[in-house]
Parts: C-alpha cells; sequence; structure tokens
C-alpha cells in the first residue's frame, strides 16, 4: 500500500463532498466501485480494463467513527486515519480480482470541520493513467470546493437581540454565548471587534486621522514640569495632566507604574474599567519585574495567581508527518504556567493609580487628539452620557491594542502584517475523569492538519477552583481579502472542542468568553517601524510587543516594562518628547525579529493550497530539536531570550534533521519575506558581535549618570537607549539600572 494523494477540501460539508466524489468525480479508464466514504477504482491487470467486482450492495463499506454518546469520546484524526485506512483494507477479501491487478482506494473524513482526502495505491506497480486520475480529482476538487473567507453579516440590534441577529450565521455561537454570563455583551464586542478590525485592515492606505499636529498655537497654559514640582502638587485644573493613557488592559499597568514615581497620570477607557477580554498567564521569573518596580509585594502577587500548574506541554499533530518531522512532547514547566486572575490585577493596578493622585475615565471613547509643541489634547466622549470632555497633558500614550486607530495612521496604514485571530472560554465542571488533569496546561497544541486555510492551534491553562482557560488561535498574514475572523473561530471553537478535549459540550459550565486580535509586525530593523510622534508614544499591542512565537503581549510588557519605565522616566525629566527621543523607547529585540520566520512559517497564505501536514511538520521539526536541549533552553526560547550561539545551534541542527525545512519555508514565507529575514539575521549577528564588544557599556553608562545626566541629558538619553539595546539584543530581559529606575523623578 502505497499513499498517493493528501488533501484539505476546505469545507465542512463533508456529505456535499462525499456525494461530488459519488456523482461526479471521473476515474475513467478505471472502474468505481462506490463505498460509504469515497469509492475504490479497480482496474484489471495489464489491459487497464476494470476488474469483475462484487455487486455494490455487497461492498463492505470503510468504517466511519462515531463519538460514543455516553461521554461523547472524540477520536484523534490519527485514530480515525487508522480507522480509516483498516477500513479499506477489510474491503479486500471481497474481490473477485486476480492478485496483480492494481486498486487505489479514495476516501474522505471530517475532522476541525474541514474534510480531508486520501488516495492509496493497493499493489506494487502504478495504475494505469494513474496520476491523470489523481489530476483530474485534485481539479475537480479545487474548483467545485474553492477556498472562502466568510463576511460576518451587516445586522441591526435595534429591533432584535444580537443573538437573534447572529444565529442564523452562527448558530453554535450563539447557542453558548446565551449560557454565559454577560454573553450578549460579549457577543456584540466580538462583532464590533471583527468589524472594525476588517474596516482597518481594508483601508490601509487612508487610516482614519485622530492625531492633528498644531504647532502655530500657543495654550493658554502649559502643565508644569515634573522636576520643578510633583503635578500633584499644582494648581492646575482637573484635566491637566503629565500622562495621558489610551487603554485600561496593559495600559493600567504602565500608568500605575510612572503615577508611583510622581507623574499625574490620567487612564482613558472605552470599557468599564476592569473588563477582560482575554486572562493572562506568565511564569513567576517574568513576573518579578512587577515586583522589583514597587507595583506589587511578594505577598500581593501571591494573592493574583488564580492557579500554578506543574508543566506545560507543547505537542503538534505528527500522524500525517514524515519520519524525520515527527517530536516527542516538549514540556514547558516555567511557560505561562501562573495564571493571573486579570480583573484583580487590574483593580490592584487602578487602586495604585488612583492613590498616586491618578484618576480613571471609563466608559469614556477617545475620539482625536491635537499635537501642540508643549502639550497635547485630548478629545473624548463619555459614553453613558454623551458628554465631550477634553484632557491635556504633556504625553500621550497609546495603549489601545490592536484596533488603535493611533498606529494606524502613524505607520501609513501599515499598523501590522501579521495577527493571530483568538477566542476561547473559560469553562468549569463537565469534563469527564480523565478527559483532563488540572496540574497541567497546554502551552502549544493541535489536533488535525491545515484547516480551511489555517493551521488552528489550541491552548489550555487551569485556572482558578478547577476552572480551565481555553483558547483556539492560528497565526495568520493579514490580507485585505480575508483579514481574519473571530466569529468564525468561534464556530470552530465550539464545534471542534470535543475534538480536542473529549467532553460533553452539554455538562460544560461556560463562564466567560474570551478573545481577540494579538497583533505582529516584522521589523528586521531597530527603527522600522514608527511607534512615536511628537509627545506621543505606542506601547503593548498598539506598538506590536509581543512574542512571535506565543503571541503574548502582557508577558512582553512585562518582560519589558523596566526598560521602557526608565527610559520614560528619564525623557520626561528632561522633556525629550520630540519623536526622535521617543521612538528609541521601544522594546525591540534583535532576537525575537530573526524568529518572526517561525510565525511566518505557520501561516497559510491567502488563497493558496497547502499540503495538509506542512506546517505542522515544520513545527514538530523545530519542537523536536528544543526537546532535545536543555530545559532552561527552551525555556529562553519561548519567553524572547534565545542568544545568538544557541539559536544557530538549533538552526543547524534543525537543518540537518530535515533538509526540506528552508524549502517549506521559502514556499510559506515567499521571496520577500526570506530577504527581508536575512537581513533580521546580519542584524542579529551583528547586535551579538557589538554585544559581546560593548558589554561594559551599562557598566559604564550607570557609573556616568550621576555627573552625565544633569549636564548632558541627551547625550545621557542616548547612551542609556543603547545600553538597554545591547543588553535586550543579546536575549537578557531585566532592569540595568534598578536603583535609578525606581526612583520617583519628581521627588
Amino acid at each position: 500500500m502505497q499513499e498517493l494523494l493528501y488533501l484539505e477540501v476546505p469545507t465542512p460539508d463533508t456529505d456535499h463532498v462525499r456525494q461530488w466524489l459519488h456523482t461526479s468525480c471521473d476515474v475513467s479508464p478505471g472502474e468505481k466501485c462506490i463505498t460509504s466514504d469515497g469509492f475504490r477504482i479497480i482496474f484489471s491487470p495489464q489491459t487497464g480494463k476494470p476488474a469483475s467486482i462484487q455487486p455494490a450492495h455487497e461492498e463492505q463499506k470503510v468504517q466511519s467513527y462515531e463519538p460514543e454518546p455516553e461521554n461523547q469520546a472524540i477520536a484523534t484524526k490519527a485514530e480515525l486515519h487508522q480507522l480509516t485506512v483498516e477500513g479499506s483494507s477489510a474491503e479486500q477479501p471481497h474481490l473477485n480480482r486476480p492478485s496483480t491487478s492494481s486498486e487505489l482506494s479514495i476516501f474522505i473524513w471530517s475532522v476541525q470541520r474541514t474534510t480531508y482526502l486520501k488516495a492509496f495505491r493497493w499493489g506494487d506497480t502504478p495504475a494505469p493513467k494513474e496520476n491523470q486520475i489523481l489530476k483530474r480529482l485534485t481539479q475537480g476538487l479545487r474548483q467545485q470546493f474553492p477556498i472562502e473567507y466568510p463576511e460576518p453579516p451587516e445586522i441591526d440590534v435595534s429591533n432584535q437581540s444580537i443573538f437573534d441577529a447572529l444565529k442564523p450565521y452562527y448558530p453554535t455561537t450563539v447557542k453558548y454565548f446565551q449560557r454565559m454570563p454577560n454573553g450578549a455583551y460579549d457577543l456584540n464586542r466580538v462583532y464590533w471587534w471583527e468589524k472594525r478590525w476588517r474596516e482597518g485592515v481594508r483601508s490601509p492606505q487612508l487610516p482614519r486621522q485622530v492625531i492633528f499636529p498644531v504647532s502655530d498655537t500657543v495654550p493658554p497654559q502649559s502643565p508644569p514640569h515634573p522636576s520643578s514640582s510633583p503635578s500633584r502638587q499644582t494648581s492646575e485644573s482637573e484635566d491637566e495632566f503629565d500622562l495621558v493613557y489610551i487603554g485600561g488592559a496593559l495600559g493600567v499597568i504602565h500608568a500605575a507604574v510612572m503615577a508611583q514615581r510622581g507623574y499625574r497620570v490620567l487612564l482613558i477607557e472605552r470599557l468599564p474599567f476592569g473588563r477582560m477580554n482575554r486572562e493572562w498567564n506568565i511564569s513567576r521569573a517574568e513576573f518579578q519585574s512587577l515586583i522589583d518596580l514597587g507595583l506589587f509585594t511578594d505577598e500581593e502577587f501571591e494573592s493574583l495567581i488564580a492557579c500554578e500548574y506543574i508543566d506545560g506541554f507543547n505537542k503538534f499533530f505528527d500522524a500525517n508527518n514524515p519520519p524525520q518531522a515527527k517530536a516527542p512532547v516538549l514540556n514547558t514547566p516555567t511557560v505561562l504556567n501562573i495564571a493571573i486572575d486579570a480583573e484583580k490585577l487590574l483593580h490592584r493596578c487602578g487602586d495604585r493609580l488612583k492613590v498616586a493622585g491618578g484618576e480613571i475615565w471609563d466608559e469614556t471613547e477617545f475620539e482625536k487628539a491635537q499635537i501642540y509643541s508643549t502639550h497635547v489634547e485630548v478629545c473624548t466622549k463619555h459614553l453613558p452620557s454623551g458628554d465631550n470632555r477634553i484632557a491635556r497633558g504633556r504625553l500621550l500614550i497609546d495603549a489601545m491594542g490592536t484596533a488603535s486607530p493611533i498606529a494606524w495612521q502613524i505607520n501609513q496604514g501599515r499598523a501590522f502584517d501579521s495577527v493571530c485571530p483568538t477566542v476561547g472560554a473559560i469553562v468549569s465542571g463537565g469534563f469527564p475523569p480523565g478527559a483532563w488533569d488540572a496540574q497541567y496546561g497546554d502551552v502549544l497544541n493541535s489536533h488535525g492538519d491545515i484547516s480551511r486555510g489555517r493551521q488552528l492551534i489550541w491552548e489550555l491553562f487551569p485556572g482558578r477552583d478547577g476552572e480551565l482557560t481555553i483558547y483556539l488561535f492560528h497565526y495568520h498574514q493579514i490580507h485585505a481579502e480575508n483579514p481574519g475572523s473571530l466569529l468564525e473561530m468561534y464556530e470552530d471553537f465550539f464545534n471542534i472542542l470535543p475534538e480536542y478535549r473529549r467532553c460533553n459540550m452539554e455538562k460544560l459550565t461556560w463562564r466567560k468568553a474570551t478573545f481577540g486580535y494579538i497583533p505582529g509586525y516584522f521589523s528586521t530593523r531597530e527603527k522600522e517601524r514608527t511607534i512615536a510622534f511628537d509627545r506621543l508614544i505606542s506601547i503593548g499591542d498598539a506598538a506590536s510587543l509581543q512574542s512571535p512565537l506565543v503571541f503574548t503581549g502582557f508577558g512582553s510588557l512585562v518582560r519589558n516594562l523596566g526598560r521602557l519605565t526608565h527610559l520614560l522616566d528619564t525623557a520626561l525629566k528632561h522633556d525629550l518628547l520630540e519623536a526622535d527621543y521617543l521612538n528609541q523607547i521601544r522594546a525591540y529585540q534583535s532576537n525575537i525579529a530573526v524568529t518572526w520566520l517561525f510565525s511566518k512559517g505557520m501561516m497559510v497564505p491567502t488563497g493558496t493550497y497547502q499540503p495538509p501536514a506542512r506546517i505542522n511538520s515544520m513545527l514538530n521539526t523545530f519542537f523536536g530539536i528544543l526537546e532535545a536541549e536543555s530545559p532552561d533552553v527552551a525555556d529562553r526560547f519561548i519567553k524572547d531570550r534565545a542568544g545568538w550561539i544557541s539559536f544557530n545551534r538549533m538552526a543547524i541542527r534543525a537543518a540537518l534533521k530535515n533538509p526540506a525545512l528552508l524549502v517549506w519555508i521559502w514556499q510559506l514565507a515567499g521571496a520577500n519575506d526570506f530577504i527581508r529575514w536575512i537581513g533580521s539575521y546580519l542584524s542579529f549577528t551583528l547586535y551579538a558581535v557589538l554585544g559581546w564588544l560593548f558589554q561594559w557599556v551599562p557598566t559604564v553608562t550607570n557609573a556616568l549618570q550621576p555627573w552625565l545626566e544633569p549636564k548632558f541629558p541627551k547625550a545621557y538619553f542616548w547612551l542609556l537607549a543603547q545600553s538597554y539595546a545591547l543588553f535586550y539584543n543579546t536575549g537578557r530581559s531585566k532592569s540595568l539600572f534598578n536603583s535609578h529606575s525606581s526612583q520617583s523623578s519628581s521627588g
């Protein structure tokens, strides 16, 4: 038996595919013998004429695996494939044909709401016109079942609920959102988020203008300089601040740290403050930076932990992979192993902000900002009342996340070039014994191959009191015809969750929906992406600050918080708030930039058909190399701290293990991005050399600070930014100057 063909048919309508195979697929010069999941093509020996076969009603059908109704135990794709092959094999005794006759077996199955097809040859020699038959089969399937990218419907919820409006299009999604507290509100958010994301992706050349420079207007009064006196001790109006943050998720963490340094801070949040669409996971070592910055004590951190699991698993489906692209489970016990009570953390940060003299305007929408030479005016609208309000500050900080109109404008429409559409839910109860042990997590897991143009990946993290937070996402190349859909992903999530973790969906308790677009930007050099304008800077997801592998914006911000805080504090003290200075307050790392090719290799280009197992094969090749390394190497790589030597060692080992890997990446990424990656690698190499040659610079900068900063603040700021760049680009992510960065700039 030899496998000849493996195709993804990008449709959940497997019955339609089966009907087409039975009635419309041309198999001449062979004889089609219908089976329950496809057909067989029988050829007589040598002549190619049909062999004698039993009547169709005597054919043994190919086995189909059905879940047990009691516990809804769903077969993995490997089990399904094995049963299907066994079913095809079982048909052989029913054939009245010479042992030398040729036969092709074509069958389909469904998993991940997608149809898959395989063709096998029974016999040692090719069947007559075998290639032509398979080519016609492939072309017919591509024509009859093309890749489609459904659009969310235009709906009007003024006269109906969001459930009634979306039920005809996403029935399973509506069914389970109706069982969630705040389900209607969250489903409205999902719909709004997708519509807004699509609008931004499809109008890249004409982003909505929200930033307006006003260089020729002199303001009546400027906010005081914090070095002269603390902001909160001045007689300014309540709407004048040093820092104005827009976005209350990642924004409040940074805002609280800056407020504790004596700056008067305003946080503007569109939602009721503290609401989260996602949960956060991190490790103890990473959270330590928040403790070092004085935002939390050790005891307070312990109170924020919802759950700490023993180990995390990384495993990609490999039943259809070639032998060199199979891999064991990679254990990462110190990666994302702490589940944080995100809403509790946000409220704690909000309390710190208020105690330090800051304010929070929630349920307030940002409309525009006017940039003056000495300050910025932020125009907002309070959503419940419709009242307009203006805030004045020395600096505006954009923390609005993926859909930030500021990021789109200052990057001229190219705010991001990749994204992870992510959906999920928090559930409790209902899992049968043995379905999952809540002491363990899934960091990265796939249970099938490419599905309707996406490689779906799961994450599962234990939470408080036996709850589980489950995510489904895919790496996605942003494209106007295919921006990526949260609603389609949710329909997949609720339908295929029992395939991933054996469960009865009716017995699960649904606590909360978790969703969002997590952006990425492939920077090949440090200043390629614009993160700042005069008196404006972006942080977090708005600055595409995320891990290129696990796309964790929260962890990336926390890892870089000491760096960003220290540089911003220094810039504010010396009023270095022009774009040239603010653009140096970035979290660029050349060791991260060089790894974006891995995430690029996990994206199926829009409109293309890829071998279904291709992405799983690539992932297993590299994760197999990681598994063979020491636990510390894997930990550092996934946490964006891989060094030049370890990266090159693993890359060489991967190429030797699977020589086809580079060809596969080339085919998925394309020539242009592959050439861009070469630039990233050269930059990474240069920084590695510079980091070794100038490893003394951070120490000297720290020693010179008392003398250099007061006399030559611009020179000190530049030297400080370069010191951080040298440090972080070698894979380290710890504050260099804790003694200085923890001081209040206004004290």
